[in-house]
């Protein structure tokens, strides 16, 4: 379409449009200044200069046009749409340049337009459209009829009579009691000191050929409320069972993404501060279950002087571990965190009720990939 054809269109659409219920001469008067504004932004195109120009002499002569929200979103949209550099920009530097040239190229471009847009919603104030809300799987993730709600009676009625309630009601302290496969390797014993540091009051057992139901009973019997296996394949951790004693629930997880401090760049010290425990969405019944053992696992009352994190983040069916200490900065008005390690991402493989139990045991959950992992935007915690 030709530049008069797109000004005689938006000329008939301006004289076309009903009133407005803002006074005329204010109307004009805030044209005035955004059409001010949008000259300066769009001085390279001519024929946006016209139909700028044309547009707010129009309102003007009509004396009441189209809204004024519905013009700042039209050149938002022309804003967020602006051609950027390509790869033709970049011929002249040697190959192996051009790519990072051409990123860096991007990065600023988009940058710019970021100030543009900001500089823009500052001028109009009220009358700038609304923020686009971006589409993400999570935010358009299946709808789960396990989904608990605020304030649901029959789930606060269900954890306040559950195996973990006894924690929640501080009538036991976590004790928790680490082991590991039989005649584990050294890999898998670092693991297990890494999660000691992590985990106050917990204890490591040397296995070895001991079935795992008559650890459980001796776990038991010497008053452990936790019980964590760690399990290898190949001399590497690969799954982790949880079990919470006396009367479970059980869950297995496998266990990817391992790197312990050492491999962390810039890793601190951890110390022996009771650390926060932050566990975030966690959003389903069969959520709130996983989270409240991995809860049930650290001691009430943290120690802020030490300023130690655990986080447990799931995410699209993922849980994230991480270990951090934050500090203040600039006399608290910034923060920074200091990642102290390990680090590694866990995925439930299957919920049991009561303890260890994988031959008579009631599993209450079972992860079948091709059964249930139907769809990329299904969850289930």
């Amino acid at each position: 379409m030709t530049a008069k054809k797109v000004l005689k269109k938006k000329k008939t659409e301006c004289k076309e449009e009903v009133s407005s219920t803002l006074d005329p001469t204010e109307l004009v008067k805030q044209y005035d200044e955004v059409g001010g504004f949008f000259s300066s932004l769009f001085t390279t195109s001519i024929v946006w200069q016209q139909l700028l120009e044309d547009q707010c002499n129009c309102f003007k002569n009509v004396g009441i046009g189209t809204s004024l929200r519905r013009l700042n979103s039209r050149f938002l949209a022309v804003i967020k749409k602006t051609p950027t550099v390509s790869k033709d920009d970049f011929k002249h530097l040697p190959k192996t340049e051009r790519g990072s040239a051409l990123r860096k190229a991007l990065k600023k471009n988009k940058r710019a337009r970021q100030a543009e847009r900001e500089k823009l919603r500052e001028t109009l104030g009220d009358a700038a459209p609304a923020k686009e809300v971006p589409k993400t799987i999570e935010s358009t993730r299946e709808y789960d009829e396990t989904m608990v709600q605020e304030d649901d009676e029959e789930v606060e009625h269900d954890e306040a009579h559950d195996e973990f309630a006894s924690y929640f009601n501080r009538e036991r302290t976590p004790k928790v009691l680490i082991t590991m496969s039989p005649f584990a390797k050294k890999t898998t014993w670092k693991f297990c000191f890494e999660l000691q540091k992590c985990i106050p009051n917990a204890e490591i057992f040397s296995r070895k050929g001991v079935p795992l139901k008559k650890v459980v009973k001796q776990a038991i019997s010497r008053s452990y409320t936790d019980l964590i296996v760690v399990h290898e394949d190949q001399k590497k951790p690969n799954g982790i069972i949880f079990c919470h004693l006396p009367e479970g629930p059980t869950a297995y997880f496998k266990i990817n993404s391992l790197r312990f401090t050492k491999d962390i760049p810039r890793a601190g010290e951890s110390t022996s501060h009771y650390p926060e425990v932050i566990l975030n969405n966690f959003n389903t019944r069969l959520g709130h279950t996983t989270a409240r053992m991995f809860a049930c696992l650290f001691p009430h009352d943290p120690k802020f002087t030490g300023r130690r994190v655990v986080t447990f983040h799931n995410q699209r069916d993922y849980v994230f571990f991480r270990h951090h200490r934050y500090e203040f900065k600039k006399e608290g008005q910034k923060a920074a965190l200091l990642e102290l390690g390990p680090r590694f991402t866990l995925r439930l493989k299957w919920l049991q009720k009561g303890t260890f139990d994988t031959k008579w045991g009631e599993f209450e959950w079972v992860l079948k990939r091709h059964e249930m992992e139907t769809s990329r935007r299904r969850f289930f915690l």
